[in-house]
């Protein structure tokens, strides 16, 4: 039809024609993201509130994105992968599902006492400078206690409810970077400090991770039993293993381990952690020290002129056994910072 007014109408094709089974929005996965913070945003995104997105995905409620970091059916990974067009691939590979470094994932907790783990950790600088604030796979680590590129402590907890993140109970369209519980935005969480020992001591061990072959499999499997042990080794009232404590207790682990340490070869400080210590099933099939040879190359490169270590292409995930390409980051963005309730605390 056209007039005076000079427009006209036409028939086009239906919307749903034209999108048939994709969603309308479909912003694709960040470098090591997790599936349950890419789930979050798909959903906050398309205008569903992350609590009735469970629904979407005919799945239960409670921890349900959680849940699928750790075990993402096939089934559900080939369904995002055609609503979003993302490929069922890289959705799979997204999951912590096998590895290594299982044992030392954070344990499915959605409320917890302070002094014990929940099931992520953050790193509030890093989600200020996000363009896109998301959550890292390798947060899910109790052997992570530092952010390697800011410098500080990563926390657990909303420092302002001292509650356990919750974006998967979120009934609002709030990003999941905002306490479920408080409405706090983590994004504006105060630094926490971490000794420089402790962060070279992590980063020591984060190389050994990166530096993992087939061959050397078996040596990892030693050092993580170690490392699962070192809370009792260290003593300071804690009888519980490392995926068992608050991101504010295993920082305090890994300050006294690298206090007890001292300058000598880290090897001394791994025989330290095994000292008096019954090895676990996985560990006793190898020579005491046998698991320490890439540790010891790795703490050399970092502690030798400040090196810092960077992931190259090529290099596998332990987590999950896939190649992990090399990627830049995106623009920064510090926009819509709250607030810190507790700046200059050590963190919850």
């Amino acid at each position: 039809m056209s007039g005076a007014a000079g427009f006209s109408i036409e028939i086009r094709e239906r919307y749903r024609d034209v999108v048939a089974d994709r969603w309308p929005v479909t912003p694709g996965p960040e470098p090591d993201e997790l599936p349950s913070s890419w789930l979050h945003r798909l959903a906050i995104t398309n205008g569903i509130a992350p609590r009735a997105f469970a629904d979407v995905l005919g799945l239960g409620g409670g921890m349900w994105s959680s849940r699928l970091d750790v075990d993402l059916p096939d089934a559900l990974s080939a369904r995002l992968g055609v609503r979003t067009g993302v490929a069922c691939e890289t959705i799979s590979a997204m999951a912590t599902t096998s590895g290594a470094l299982a044992p030392l994932l954070l344990p499915l907790r959605a409320n917890a006492r302070r002094s014990r783990s929940t099931w992520v950790q953050y790193c509030a600088s890093c989600l200020a400078d996000d363009r896109t604030p998301y959550f890292r796979r390798s947060w899910r680590l109790a052997s992570r206690i530092s952010c390697f590129r800011h410098g500080c402590g990563l926390r657990d907890r909303c420092p302002a409810c001292r509650g356990a993140l919750a974006p998967f109970a979120q009934t609002d369209l709030v990003p999941h970077h905002v306490c479920a519980h408080c409405g706090f935005d983590l994004r504006g969480a105060a630094r926490v400090s971490v000794t420089a020992a402790a962060r070279r001591l992590e980063r020591s061990i984060d190389d050994t991770w990166k530096a993992e072959t087939p061959e050397a499999s078996s040596r990892i499997e030693a050092l993580v039993a170690c490392l699962l042990r070192a809370p009792v080794v260290v003593g300071g009232g804690s009888s519980r293993l490392l995926t068992n404590l608050s991101a504010a207790a295993r920082i305090r682990c890994f300050e006294r381990l690298a206090q007890r340490a001292g300058e000598e070869p880290i090897a001394q400080f791994m025989d330290f952690v095994g000292e008096g210590r019954r090895p676990s099933p996985s560990a006793q099939a190898h020579p005491r020290g046998a698991d320490l040879m890439d540790l010891v190359a790795a703490y050399v490169r970092v502690t030798a002129g400040g090196v810092r270590s960077k992931v190259r292409c090529g290099v596998r995930d332990v987590v999950t056994g896939h190649s992990m390409p090399e990627t830049v980051r995106g623009p920064s963005s510090r926009a819509g910072r709250g607030p810190s309730p507790d700046r200059g605390r050590r963190g919850a």
